[in-house]
């Protein structure tokens, strides 16, 4: 039988880059199922729980409100029969972040061309500068 490895709320924390409060409400939301404790009521972490928290981390960093994240969360430990619901949950969210880089990709487009105008001018100066 094999030790399983677990982690402190502070490793996870460095790990994750989620501040120690944010786990604990995290936690406390249901967003991660409650973590194992020490006898001394210390929170000890397993590799499953880092795995899912880098996913939470994912799922924030791309927008995805708390109540959803939540849903989503809840639905993965309701079990296999909800897969059809968790994937149209993250379907439903990929289109977003499909239309948000769209946005950025126009908006990055206006400024390279804003950039190249201004590049433009500088290299007009300094063909005038080099012929005065």
């Amino acid at each position: 039988m094999s030790a399983t490895t677990t982690y402190s709320v502070g490793e996870v924390s460095a790990r994750t880059g989620f501040s120690i409060d944010t786990l604990r409400y995290y936690e406390r939301l249901g967003l991660i199922a409650p973590v194992e404790r020490t006898v001394g009521g210390q929170r000890r972490y397993r590799d499953e729980d880092v795995g899912w928290l880098d996913f939470v981390s994912c799922l924030r960093d791309t927008g995805m409100p708390v109540d959803r994240m939540r849903e989503f969360a809840e639905l993965c430990r309701d079990g296999e029969h909800t897969v059809a619901e968790r994937a149209d949950l993250l379907s439903a969210h990929g289109r977003q972040v499909e239309a948000e880089i769209d946005t950025l990709r126009q908006k990055l487009a206006a400024i390279q061309h804003k950039l190249d105008y201004y590049r433009g001018v500088l290299a007009l100066r300094e063909n005038e500068e080099r012929q005065a």
